[in-house]
């Protein structure tokens, strides 16, 4: 997960940023899991850098692009890749042994049109994604640093959605979930202050039935074990999906 400022630090490592959005996880990988790596992560994986993404040369197509932010072990990356086919998916994670699950599961399961970055997002939109590229970007249940003395750590700060407008193409989304109800509020009151957002689904102030059939990418997720567990506990997930102003 990115930063809150939407600017790295230039200190440390670049994986992991020194002032960060995300908590800092470190685990070693399983020996099939690193044979797996080993195998795989060349092809479809890279370490954030400056090299901007050509994602038609990556992919070996051309189709609409969308970023995932924070993918952890992938269960709903892998899920939405099968569902859309047609589109070019980026997972961006910085806890290795979760996007070494996802990498299993895209080589046992082959499939063709995930990509994966490792490092902090942020970092990624600001220097290897081009403005108005992104036909979608998504960002599922990122941390909510619940104490108020933690909420600058957050990653959906006002820059940060600027930041993600300019990468989205006109007419691009951009899809929200948490299940933390004071992020939600402050989700719901920093997105809609975007100029370049306007509302698409109904908690955004949007139609959702009308705009679901004509979106460039699905409004659908699949429920992953972590939602579940929330849902089981009585947590409200609130969805929050806007689209860039078409000029």
């Amino acid at each position: 997960m990115p930063n809150e400022a939407g600017r790295r630090s230039t200190t440390g490592s670049r994986l992991y940023p020194r002032v960060t959005s995300f908590r800092s996880r470190r685990g070693a990988l399983t020996p099939n899991q690193q044979t797996s790596w080993e195998r795989t992560w060349p092809v479809i994986g890279r370490d954030v850098s400056n090299d901007p993404i050509d994602a038609d040369a990556w992919f070996g197509r051309s189709a609409p692009l969308v970023i995932e932010i924070g993918c952890g072990t992938g269960t709903a990356t892998a899920a939405m890749a099968k569902s859309e086919p047609h589109l070019n998916l980026i997972g961006i994670e910085v806890y290795k042994p979760g996007l070494a699950q996802l990498v299993q599961q895209i080589e046992r399961e082959e499939i063709g049109n995930v990509r994966l970055l490792r490092g902090d997002a942020v970092d990624v939109l600001e220097n290897m994604v081009a403005p108005e590229s992104l036909t979608g970007v998504r960002v599922f249940f990122p941390d909510p640093w619940p104490k108020a003395r933690h909420h600058k750590r957050r990653l959906l700060q006002a820059p940060t959605f600027a930041l993600i407008a300019s990468r989205l193409k006109p007419g691009g989304v951009l899809h929200v979930a948490t299940d933390h109800a004071d992020y939600a509020e402050h989700i719901l009151e920093v997105g809609s202050a975007e100029p370049l957002f306007t509302g698409l689904n109904d908690t955004t102030g949007g139609d959702s039935a009308a705009n679901r059939d004509t979106a460039p990418i699905g409004f659908d997720r699949p429920v992953t074990k972590f939602e579940g567990k929330g849902l089981r506990a009585g947590s409200a997930i609130n969805e929050f999906i806007w689209g860039k102003i078409e000029r």
